[in-house]
């Protein structure tokens, strides 16, 4: 088996099939001189598990196989990533396998603690105690959205950063008119623990979602962080992140979003900052201090939200700096922190929030996505899928 390689991409999520995608279409020299590292059978389109946890789509859709959705002309590696030792140009798989590279790309994820909330892990999937961040359990939402009678519905946002920061609230908006078309929602109190400050962090998204909540008459628990799930009591213990003092709240439908941090074997390594995330410059996506090495994606410490939108724009940054540093150039393509939360607020209704580093809007359609609109929810719902397996991962957007 081959073990030296031009470019080791790690991770076979949005970032690395894109990356790659990208270097085959940009130079046929990097044919059978590209490897993905990941140990996953399957590679899933995650923005989609809202909608299934609202009944409107089915999870096995949002899956392929790994193996189909490798570019041609890319070897891939079915192992996980071990150590890194970029002093030498090497990595340790979990098998002991040593690889070495000319390039590395790192767009290894998020990694999800469930066991970081007390009594999480022995409750999810039953009691009423749902999250549409596990592909296992995502069915159990709309069971229990389904099953809703009345009582308190309570969905949570962590202390801690999470892929796309507006999904916490999408199943809670979604979640309500379910409740008000099946005749419950008079009888049901629906209650947002969030550990932020605001509803959204950018104010011409805030303001509309701010209405959003008022015309719901959902009430908001700012700066409360869920840190104990009492499945057999139906209590949730949250903490106040301005006073410490805790408060527990009994409910009968709780949809977890669990904290997120990075993953172990980048936390662990001297690619990784003092937080443990892949450090690069924010702008060319370069490591900081390995200038052989770049990063992508939500295992990266770019400040700004970790979705797949944002993906999109920092792949081609990537791809172009990359072939920069190897002809001797300048990196001259720059990524200015772009990123998307098509923020669902009903079936049939979606605010399509685009903004920057600096938190201001950056919009592509022509027209004030600051409202509800049917045709962005259907965006998400049809065509965004279509994109991101036939056009983001096979690199040619």
């Amino acid at each position: 088996m081959k073990t030296h390689f031009k470019v080791l991409i790690v991770g076979g999520g949005t970032a690395g099939i894109t990356t790659a995608a990208r270097l085959i279409r940009k130079s046929k020299a990097f044919k059978e001189d590209i490897a993905i590292i990941d140990p996953a059978e399957k590679h899933y389109y995650q923005p989609l598990w809202t909608l299934v946890g609202a009944g409107v789509t089915d999870k096995e859709k949002t899956g392929r196989d790994m193996k189909s959705v490798i570019p041609e002309g890319v070897e891939w590696i079915q192992e996980a990533v071990e150590s890194f030792d970029p002093e030498h140009n090497s990595l340790i798989t979990s098998q002991g396998q040593e690889l070495t590279y000319d390039y590395l790309v790192v767009g290894a994820g998020i990694q999800i603690n469930w066991g970081h909330i007390k009594g999480l892990q022995e409750t999810l999937g039953k009691n009423g105690v749902c999250s549409n961040y596990s592909y296992d359990y995502v069915d159990y939402t709309w069971e229990t959205i389904r099953n809703f009678s009345g009582g308190n519905a309570i969905f949570t946002h962590p202390n801690a950063p999470v892929k796309c920061g507006g999904a916490p609230q999408k199943i809670m908006y979604l979640a309500e008119d379910a409740f008000s078309k099946a005749g419950v929602r008079e009888q049901s109190n629906v209650i947002f623990g969030s550990a932020n400050p605001a509803i959204f962090d950018v104010p011409k998204y805030r303001a509309v979602l701010e209405k959003v909540v008022e015309r719901k008459g959902i009430d908001p628990h700012f700066r409360h962080n869920l840190i104990e799930v009492k499945g057999d009591q139906k209590e949730a213990v949250f903490e106040n992140l301005d006073t410490g003092e805790t408060e527990v709240l009994p409910f009968d439908m709780l949809h977890v979003t669990p904290p997120m941090e990075a993953p172990t074997f980048i936390k662990n390594s001297p690619l990784a900052d003092e937080k443990g995330w892949v450090d690069v410059h924010k702008h060319t996506l370069q490591h900081t201090r390995y200038t052989n090495v770049f990063g992508l994606g939500d295992s990266s410490n770019l400040p700004t939200s970790k979705t797949g939108a944002a993906i999109r724009k920092q792949a081609p940054v990537v791809v172009e700096n990359l072939m920069s540093l190897i002809q001797g150039r300048p990196l001259t393509a720059l990524y200015h922190g772009y990123t998307s939360c098509p923020v669902v607020t009903g079936y049939n209704r979606l605010v399509l929030a685009e903004f920057d580093y600096n938190k201001e809007p950056a919009e592509s359609m022509p027209f004030d996505q600051g409202k509800e609109r049917r045709s962005m929810y259907l965006l998400k719902k049809d065509m965004l899928p279509i994109i991101y397996w036939d056009g983001m991962l096979k690199g040619v957007m």
